[in-house]
């Protein structure tokens, strides 16, 4: 005997019921979602935001290792599409061997290639280290130019790589729109934009002037290591309490990080 066929409308009933404790998906640049039109916070709102960076690590610095502008603009090229950690050891050895275009260009190619090569896509970064390089020697006397539209003329250098240069080895406060920090800019919603360079200028008028120069570093390590993409580990946040993501965790107290940097803002102001 056959079995008699479900109508859809049973096979509906049997569907299990969608849940909404699925955690949204992070904004990135591949995929920002909803933006907002505009920021979340006043002045006043920012300007409390990025005084709590400040409180927790007043002298932020960038995490990849160089001895000079050159290395610098080198391991910043390399570090695209990789971590860190992952450039540090693959130019630790580089650095010591070529610390100037012309002892780059003197390794060639290949050798550039296999110092690299535990780095993703090596073959095409060894490329554009060695013609970056020929071009410095050949355009601006083997110096860095310390100039974006200069720097952006170089071969594998956009603008993120160039805002990063300017920034850590010229003291310019420039902000280099990486995926953690475009992501930051979203979620919170403190520099909503559909790209890098809305997200660049948004946040550009969001930072407050006296927090202009580390502003790009706080950012940064607050996306890398507390408001990471899959989980953000709001427990450690240090602007918690200030925070206006709709993704924020609830908790029934301020987070230890926020409440020391509250402590330390209030004891310089006493001070």
């Amino acid at each position: 005997m056959t079995q008699a066929k479900s109508s859809p409308a049973a096979k509906r009933k049997q569907r299990p019921a969608k849940t909404n404790q699925s955690r949204k998906k992070a904004p990135s640049v591949d995929n920002p979602g909803k933006v907002l039109k505009r920021s979340r916070y006043s002045k006043a709102e920012a300007y409390a935001i990025f005084q709590r960076f400040h409180a927790d690590n007043p002298e932020p610095e960038g995490e990849l290792d160089y001895v000079n502008a050159y290395t610098l603009l080198v391991a910043v090229v390399l570090s695209a599409q990789a971590t860190d950690v992952g450039v540090n050891r693959a130019t630790k050895h580089l650095f010591q061997i070529a610390d100037t275009p012309e002892k780059m260009v003197a390794l060639g190619e290949e050798r550039v290639r296999e110092e690299i090569r535990t780095i993703g896509l090596f073959k095409t970064k060894a490329k554009n280290v060695i013609l970056l390089s020929e071009q410095l020697i050949r355009d601006h006397a083997s110096n860095v130019p310390e100039d974006r539209e200069a720097l952006e003329k170089l071969p594998g250098v956009g603008r993120k790589t160039a805002n990063v240069v300017l920034n850590i080895f010229f003291g310019h406060p420039t902000i280099a729109v990486d995926t953690h920090l475009f992501r930051l800019g979203n979620r919170i919603g403190i520099a909503p934009g559909k790209t890098p360079l809305d997200v660049e200028r948004a946040m550009e008028k969001a930072v407050p002037e006296a927090f202009s120069l580390h502003a790009h570093h706080w950012l940064i390590l607050h996306g890398r290591y507390i408001c990471k993409a899959r989980k953000p580990e709001c427990k450690r946040c240090v602007i918690y309490d200030l925070c206006k993501s709709p993704e924020k965790e609830r908790f029934d107290a301020v987070p230890d990080n926020a409440l020391r940097a509250k402590a330390q803002i209030e004891k310089e102001r006493i001070a």
